[in-house]
């Protein structure tokens, strides 16, 4: 008797038990707001079963928003272009450098004879290839700390303000980065401009950072998740159903979806198919991929563009309640 007893405490608790796990999977579940089946037709791979589960539908807010990136693309960043070099400066770090307290420094004394001209002069009078020289040797300054002393070719110019040599003005021009063409000086050019984000990149970006609302189930290894879906109604009374991924229907076997037939498909990295029922009766469905993504200014969405031309890929569209 008291066997008997103890194994209906066990069996007690072991229901329990089995209760609390059921009522916790059941709780993690998400609840489906909407069931579809279908059938693929005119695509390799045809006569596919196919399901779409869907978690939610998209709201007006997300209509606008999937609707204003295809619209509106964002500009593309380019790069700000390089400051130009001070007027009167070499191409160098520094342009006039720290000329202050060199050559033109205190007034001569009283009844002293004139000053040389400064070398500035005597570089305007140069030749023109010994000018490009000393211009291109501008280091960090071009009339360094005492007219001539650590700009130019970094040597002291000659008595009287002689122009340097050309050879000794080549020979003792700085490496780029602190000079001329490059690094802290005045030269670099600007980086390549990015390309413009066309329609269809900027839908598609958007697309990726959005949350899935519903996955799309197949033969394949892997469903697509679905980051759109907006319904609204027919002036007949019937209903449409506007869904895009975020990949290429295909993206995961080259044995399903390739459009058959004389038509050419299209080469979006994305999908939109629209799924359309009538009053009563079984849907039907129609993609970009052969086709384009436009507005529709009826439903105010992104949608297929010239629906009616597009080959039928989802057919038998059932709504499983």
């Amino acid at each position: 008797m008291r066997i008997d007893s103890m194994r209906m405490r066990y069996s007690i608790i072991l229901l329990g038990t089995v209760l609390v796990a059921g009522s916790v999977l059941l709780a993690q579940t998400p609840a489906l707001v909407g069931r579809f089946t279908a059938v693929t037709a005119n695509v390799s791979g045809a006569g596919d079963a196919v399901r779409i589960e869907m978690l939610k539908w998209s709201t007006d807010a997300d209509r606008d928003q999937f609707l204003n990136a295809f619209l509106h693309p964002a500009p593309a960043v380019t790069a700000a272009p390089a400051a130009a070099a001070p007027a009167g400066g070499a191409a160098g770090g520094g342009g006039g450098g720290r000329g202050g307290r060199g050559g033109g420094g205190a007034p001569p004394a009283a009844g002293a004879p004139p000053a040389a001209a400064p070398p500035a002069a005597a570089d305007a009078a140069a030749p023109p290839a010994a000018a490009a020289a000393g211009a291109a040797a501008g280091g960090r300054g071009g009339a360094g700390r005492g007219g001539a002393g650590r700009g130019g070719n970094g040597a002291p110019a000659a008595a009287g303000g002689a122009p340097p040599l050309p050879g000794d003005a080549a020979a003792a021009a700085p490496p780029a980065g602190r000079g001329g063409g490059g690094g802290r000086g005045g030269g670099g050019g600007a980086a390549a401009d990015a390309p413009p984000p066309t329609p269809e990149s900027s839908l598609a970006d958007a697309l990726q950072k959005a949350n899935t609302v519903g996955i799309l189930w197949t033969s394949e290894s892997a469903g697509y998740s679905i980051k759109y879906a907006y319904r609204t109604t027919t002036p007949e009374g019937g209903e449409r159903i506007i869904f895009a991924t975020d990949r290429r229907l295909g993206g995961w076997s080259d044995q399903w979806w390739k459009p058959t037939g004389s038509v050419t498909a299209s080469n979006l990295p994305i999908t939109v198919f629209e799924i359309r029922f009538p009053a009563t009766g079984d849907g039907e469905g129609r993609t970009t991929l052969t086709g384009k993504v436009s507005e529709d200014t009826a439903a105010k969405s992104i949608a297929v563009d010239s629906y009616g031309t597009q080959p039928v890929v989802f057919k038998t569209v059932k709504k499983v309640k």
